[in-house]
């Protein structure tokens, strides 16, 4: 109310403000006229009745102008306020469909899309609508409020949790940089050799810890090495002391002054020729080359990001809310689900070395225009700035110093972690999950413990003997691996809010029959084959996530696949797995994923080229996930078999019935 009073105050103002402009400038010309000596009065008369007509033609045009910048005024109000209108305005012009229909699938919908239009227009902060099922649900009369609070913060959570503790103490160790530095004095200074050492360090760092933290650490990296590639043979890097640096330095100075001054006098001497044309032709062209260098390695690092996220269950949101709504569909039917840590990596980690070879090979067609093996886009280099290029990485890498106590402790309890996870449950072969019994311990178990143990065990080696003087004063404990200021700084909180808040969405969509009645309007996809349904979600999904968060766009999708699969006799993880999947596919916009707007910070990247070279990536991936999951994909999770504990609900049978569709 307050804004529309607002609004109609300020067209009132400007309405008011060009009618008194019109009349002013009509009495002055009254004025002027008859209040004039009669002798200047006529002899000014057939001039000011010219200016009265012209000013009255003018009249629609002013008032036109009027409405013009009365509607700017209003629109720029508006948008200044759009967060708010959008809060206000959503929930009161949707408020007719739970008051008409006044049924539970109705009522749940309101909310749900309530919570999307917050989601994709950002007018709330994401965590922030992530807790509107605490309120929405409970007033709709949809779930109690005992039972939604308790999905923010169940199994799958405290693996997100104790898996994001290993992380932060990598990266607060700098265990992360010294790996990525390590990879890369493996590879050369070449361009399709440095991108390639570019992306399998952000390939597997992003594995295990975030997307956006593993492209924030390795932007500079590659920033420092592109910047000694663009050096020429004429600069030079110095080892030696301050003083004989700065005798170099004026040396170099004047014989590159007498140099220029010669090259000058020398050219001011010769007519124009070809050659210099050429040489101008061909510095625009190693520009142009090198800006496409510039491209592709920020590009390569972003979408190894985003692809090396699908390889482990821990490596992205989407991969967690796909688990944790699993279990709650598979275990409200007594059901164990087959997304475990080994299982998934099974799938992930073939299907991201793919996607990472396809790309790596589209980046350096697209960009570098490769034609033969060892030299791209025309890039020649010396040996001198293979050096140069060896010499930043080899710089940085000795700046982080011997690896010390701390580093080797994290990279252990790293490697443990890994591998309780791996052989928690390896199906036939058995696994230490089976000392517990089959239902106690899960992947959540052992994040926790290593979690836990980074609290513990201390930084620094532990001194056994006392020392010499016996002075205890200035002894002090070394801290340990992780302290809480740390966590409570760099845990991002508000991702355990939006997985908590897809928990909640999912299980009301389900409780109140939303979700399937969704997946009955979605039943015409049941005379496809099986895997051209696949695909085609996989794409849809893959477009919607570049302009929505992939976390809430696979919030909102699984419980509507998990009844899509089920009504044409499919196992609900064949759908589900795609959507999750492609959830992480995001490579065509910057706002897509924080890993796109980082590399697109460093002003090297246009939208248009993020767009284009993305798309092609967008497909070859979908085609990719395609491919793994009708392939070694059902291999691993029996897509073809659908429990029978899915048909005890009668709906579902009646809809089963309707259709006959297996995988091919």
């Amino acid at each position: 109310m307050f804004i529309s009073l607002r609004c109609v105050r300020v067209v009132v103002f400007f309405c008011f403000l060009f009618k008194s402009i019109y009349l002013s400038i009509y009495l002055s010309i009254y004025l002027s006229i008859y209040l004039s000596p009669y002798k200047v009065r006529t002899n000014r008369l057939s001039l000011y009745k010219v200016q009265l007509q012209e000013l009255q033609a003018n009249k629609t045009v002013l008032v036109k102008i009027r409405i013009t910048m009365e509607t700017k005024s209003a629109f720029k109000l508006a948008w200044f306020y759009r967060n708010a209108i959008i809060v206000i305005l959503v929930p009161i012009i949707l408020l007719p469909l739970p008051l008409i229909l006044d049924l539970k699938e109705a009522k749940c919908g309101y909310a749900i899309l309530i919570m999307a239009i917050y989601w994709i227009t950002e007018a709330l902060p994401i965590p922030v609508t992530s807790l509107l099922p605490v309120i929405l649900f409970p007033m709709l009369e949809v779930i109690p409020a005992k039972e939604i609070s308790k999905f923010y913060l169940n199994d799958t959570i405290m693996l997100f949790v104790g898996g994001l503790l290993v992380a932060i103490a990598i990266e607060t160790w700098q265990l992360h940089k010294r790996i990525a530095l390590r990879i890369l004095m493996l590879f050369g200074s070449e361009p399709r050799w440095l991108i390639l050492g570019l992306m399998l360090n952000t390939w597997f760092l992003s594995m295990w810890i975030s997307n956006t933290a593993t492209t924030a650490m390795m932007m500079p990296i590659a920033e420092a090495v592109l910047q000694q590639l663009r050096k020429t043979k004429d600069q030079k890097i110095t080892v030696s002391d301050n003083l004989a640096m700065e005798i170099d330095n004026i040396e170099d100075k004047s014989i590159q002054l007498n140099k220029q001054i010669a090259d000058q006098q020398d050219i001011r001497n010769l007519p124009p020729n070809k050659e210099s044309n050429l040489q101008l032709n061909a510095d625009k062209d190693n520009d142009k080359n090198f800006s496409r260098l510039c491209k592709a390695v920020c590009l390569s690092i972003a979408y190894a990001a985003n692809t090396g996220g699908t390889g482990t269950l821990t490596g992205t949101p989407p991969n967690l809310v796909l688990k944790g709504q699993a279990d709650e569909l598979f275990g409200s039917r007594g059901l164990k689900t087959e997304v475990t840590f080994a299982n998934w990596m099974l799938l992930g980690v073939p299907l991201s070395v793919i996607n990472i070879i396809l790309t790596w090979v589209w980046l350096q067609t697209f960009f570098l225009r490769c034609r033969g093996f060892s030299s791209c886009c025309g890039v020649k280099q010396t040996e001198e700035v293979k050096q140069n290029v060896k010499a930043v990485v080899s710089r940085e890498y000795e700046k982080l110093g011997p690896m010390s106590f701390a580093e080797i402790m994290v990279l252990i309890l790293f490697i443990i972690l890994a591998l309780l996870w791996i052989t928690r449950d390896l199906q036939a072969a058995g696994g230490w999950g089976l000392l517990f019994g089959k239902k106690f311990a899960s992947d959540s178990t052992p994040a926790i413990l290593i979690g836990v143990l980074l609290f513990i065990i201390p930084s620094e080696i532990p001194k056994l003997k006392a020392q010499e003087n016996n002075d205890d004063r200035d002894s002090k404990n070394p801290p340990t691996l992780l302290t809480w200021p740390i966590i409570h700084e760099k845990l991002p909180w508000g991702i355990v809010l939006l997985l908590g808040g897809g928990f909640a969405l999912a299980n009301a969509s389900k409780v109140s029959g939303l979700s399937a009645l969704v997946s009955q309007q979605l039943i015409l996809l049941s005379s496809m084959t099986p895997w051209v349904m696949n695909m085609i979600l996989a794409f849809i999904v893959s477009i919607a996530t570049e302009v929505t968060s992939n976390t809430a766009t696979a919030t909102l999708l699984m419980p509507i696949m998990a009844e899509l699969a089920l009504g044409i006799n499919l196992n609900p993880l064949y759908l589900m797995i795609t959507a999750a999947l492609a959830c992480s596919f995001a490579f065509m916009l910057p706002v897509a994923t924080p890993p796109n707007a980082i590399v697109f910070s460093g002003g090297h990247l246009k939208v248009s080229d993020m767009a284009s070279a993305g798309l092609f990536v967008n497909i070859f991936c979908v085609l990719t996930l395609t491919l793994a999951i009708n392939t070694w994909g059902d291999s691993i999770f029996d897509f073809h078999h659908v429990p029978r504990a899915f048909f005890d609900n009668t709906t579902l049978i009646t809809t089963l019935a309707t259709s006959n569709v297996s995988l091919p």
